[in-house]
């Protein structure tokens, strides 16, 4: 299927590892010029190396999504190189394990700054211009906490919660300029990042990392954990001239691991 958005400007965060690089990688497979930012420069020229490997065209640019003071920067350079950004993907960090009680406020004031304020400020400057242009794809990937909490990750189930409502509430407002919003949610994807909160549960338990992995596994209908490609081509059809009707929505990549309609 021809995606349509070959040319197109993509600005990717969090695309230095996981689910952003793979992201990033299937938008450029697609013919997207793709900024890949995040904190880590030599992780995001890693990806860069990657896209470029596959013929793809990349380039990387330092933006940390707690300091918002210096995302126009950012979004000129990127405007210099290709012009204004097109798609928009949004991508944070996951938060510290954390229990519902006892987080102190602090904690949560910082964590709702990086993963939900700072997402909301970026895409409030690139849609006027996708606004001009009548076309435009902010696509926000989260955690499948936003539909089933998960235990022990309380600032993620909760904040990343906030962007659900925000991303639908959007949608309403700028679906007839010809711009769609939606949020992506990942079940268990083979990432460090899940391996990490694997470990975790496992020391939690007293038990092995692969115990735990084994459980997931037969958890999740599918029978093992999602490829991170397979995520990120969810995205990029989101991304394609072929999705164009379909915006506000919540677009699960699990396996069949929720089990909530």
């Amino acid at each position: 299927m021809d995606l349509q958005i070959e040319g197109r400007v993509a600005l990717v965060c969090g695309a230095g590892s996981g689910l952003g690089r793979a992201m990033a990688v299937a938008l450029a497979q697609e013919g997207c010029r793709v900024a890949v930012t995040g904190r880590n420069m030599e992780k995001l020229l890693a990806t860069v190396a990657l896209i470029e490997t596959q013929g793809g065209e990349a380039q990387a640019f330092q933006l940390d999504l707690a300091a918002p003071q210096t995302f126009d920067a950012v979004l000129n350079a990127i405007r210099l190189h290709w012009g204004d950004v097109d798609i928009l993907v949004n991508n944070s960090g996951g938060p510290p394990p954390a229990q519902a009680q006892g987080t102190e406020s602090a904690v949560w004031q910082q964590q709702f700054s990086v993963m939900v304020a700072s997402l909301i400020q970026l895409a409030d400057k690139v849609l006027p211009t996708m606004r001009q242009r009548g076309w435009g794809r902010i696509i926000t990937s989260t955690s499948s906490g936003v539909i089933a909490p998960i235990a022990n990750l309380a600032l993620s189930n909760a904040l990343r919660m906030s962007l659900l409502g925000w991303s639908k509430t959007l949608a309403a407002e700028v679906a007839a300029d010809g711009i769609t919003v939606n949020v992506l949610v990942p079940g268990r994807i083979a990432t460090d990042r899940v391996s990490q909160l694997d470990a975790i549960k496992a020391t939690r338990e007293n038990s092995s990392a692969e115990e735990v992995a084994n459980k997931s596994r037969q958890a999740i209908p599918a029978g093992r954990y999602g490829e991170a490609r397979e995520y990120g081509a969810t995205a990029a059809f989101l991304a394609g001239q072929p999705a164009s009707y379909i915006t506000g929505s919540v677009i699960r990549v699990d396996g069949g691991l929720i089990g909530s309609v």
